[in-house]
């Protein structure tokens, strides 16, 4: 789903060093691999990895580096290129097509209850719409942010 997002804003002109395919199928690698504390860092190690292997450019590998490490809304890191931007972004708006997969990991992997999963999921989600950068990226979620809000009050 991030990548239907990432490939969006690249679509709109946005994005122009050619890195998104890229950048979008391994920001989360580590997570899979290692568990989700930490997850940018050792998804960063492992795109270097594996990139450096397949023969990519430094530049290119360097700059998909950056946007895994930043690509984390909680971390709060400064995001300075557009790709690094984009690909926060994709991350924050896939979280509105995977509301079951929130609830889950409220659930299973922090062992909430109901009313406190309720409340975690309705922060989560608050939080990543006011983590968009673009406006077009607000306004083609708005619709779901204001349901799902209406949904968890």
């Amino acid at each position: 789903m991030k990548q239907k997002y990432d490939t969006r804003c690249h679509i709109e002109g946005f994005s122009p060093s050619g890195v998104s395919v890229l950048r979008s199928e391994l920001h989360d690698i580590g997570s899979i691999v290692y568990g989700r504390q930490n997850h940018h860092i050792t998804s960063a190690k492992i795109a270097q990895k594996k990139l450096s292997e397949l023969g990519y450019p430094a530049e290119k590998i360097e700059l998909v580096k950056k946007c895994i490490l930043n690509h984390r809304g909680s971390q709060k890191n400064l995001r300075e290129s557009i790709e690094e931007k984009i690909l926060a972004e994709a991350d924050a708006l896939s979280n509105f097509e995977n509301i079951a997969g929130i609830f889950k990991a409220a659930f299973v992997y922090e062992n909430l209850d109901q009313g406190q999963a309720k409340e975690s999921v309705r922060k989560k989600l608050e939080n990543k719409y006011k983590q968009l950068h673009f406006d077009t990226s607000k306004k083609m979620i708005k619709p779901k942010y204001e349901a799902v809000m209406l949904l968890l009050k």
